[in-house]
């Protein structure tokens, strides 16, 4: 006669994670692209008269998401600082950690208008930041493999990003910095467009990271925006012209471009799209083909824009996001 069989022990319940112990920094990459579109909007009020408040609608709810996010990332590196290092080593936690920084800057540029003193602190408080990010990325690049050193679009986020500051600068009023940033920043943005023009004709990119290459569109059109607000008037639609060349190849290419299907990295659709907008708005006055453009452009931009954010979002809960983009957890 076999002896009874003892139960089983109930299993081990894994402790829950704390606050932010996963939150992944490719959040911040929608949220920047609310930003763009929030200053479209503001900028279509006043080109068009008409809904002048979504504008700052869409902002006040991009600064509430933006401290949300914030808070919740920042509760890793100060539980475990080499948190940081490790969301560097993989190019999402890269993307979205130049778009938080890069986020401050926007969020300084919506709040001039209203607290231009608070404005100027975050923009300074911003610029800092995104220097410390580049100097521990820098580092990073240089201590990892060779294959972690390729160029790819996101280094517009890093190196090109500072134009933001343009931005902030031209709406506080300091059109002198705005355009020292424009000159400053042709530099590497032309070494970057250079260095992934020679890849496209090497060889494409595998499709997952596809959706990256529409951020080539991005700095073209902060130039364009910041030139145009620092009074540089023939520059602003020099870059303008490009950003719309751009466009027009970015759009050709969609089907391919989204060939692998949705993924975190659509993220980097919503702010080149937004900033686009923005520039055919701003540049027209509302007047004009461009502005009919702008109108279309600007429509279409929210709709993706929020179809794209609300998804990304939708991954954040439950680790999903965190997964899909191998960020660290503290």
């Amino acid at each position: 006669m076999s002896a009874p069989r003892r139960p089983l022990p109930p299993p081990l319940k894994p402790p829950a994670p704390g606050f932010g112990r996963r939150t992944p920094p490719a959040i911040f990459a929608p949220i920047m692209g609310l930003f763009g579109l929030g200053l479209a909007w503001r900028a279509a009020g006043g080109a068009y008269g008409a809904l002048e408040g979504l504008g700052d609608l869409i902002l006040g709810a991009a600064t509430l998401l933006l401290l949300f996010a914030l808070a919740s990332w920042l509760a890793k590196p100060l539980r475990r600082p080499a948190v940081i290092v490790e969301e560097l080593r993989v190019l999402p936690g890269r993307a979205g950690l130049a778009a938080a920084s890069l986020s401050l800057m926007l969020l300084a540029a919506s709040l001039a208008p209203l607290a231009p003193g608070l404005a100027t602190g975050i923009a300074a408080l911003a610029f800092v930041l995104h220097l410390a990010f580049v100097a521990v990325l820098i580092r990073v690049l240089r201590s990892g493999p060779p294959e972690g050193r390729v160029v790819t679009p996101v280094f517009h986020l890093s190196f090109v990003g500072f134009i933001i500051g343009g931005v902030a600068a031209n709406a506080l009023g300091y059109h002198e910095i705005a355009r020292w940033l424009v000159w400053l920043m042709l530099l590497p943005a032309s070494v970057i467009f250079g260095i992934s023009a020679r890849q496209l004709v090497a060889g494409p990119p595998p499709a997952p990271l596809r959706p990256l290459l529409a951020i080539h569109l991005a700095p073209l059109c902060l130039f364009a925006l910041v030139a145009h607000g620092a009074g540089m008037v023939g520059q602003a639609h020099a870059f303008a012209a490009l950003a719309a060349a751009v466009f027009v190849v970015l759009m050709v290419s969609l089907r391919w471009l989204v060939a692998a299907g949705f993924s975190p990295l659509w993220g980097a659709f919503t702010f080149p799209l937004a900033a686009f907008a923005n520039v055919l708005v701003t540049l027209s006055g509302g007047q004009g083909p461009m502005g009919v453009a702008g109108a279309i452009v600007l429509g279409l931009a929210s709709v993706v824009i929020a179809i794209i954010a609300w998804r990304i979002f939708k991954l954040w809960p439950g680790g999903k996001l965190a997964a899909k983009t191998n960020a660290a957890e503290a």
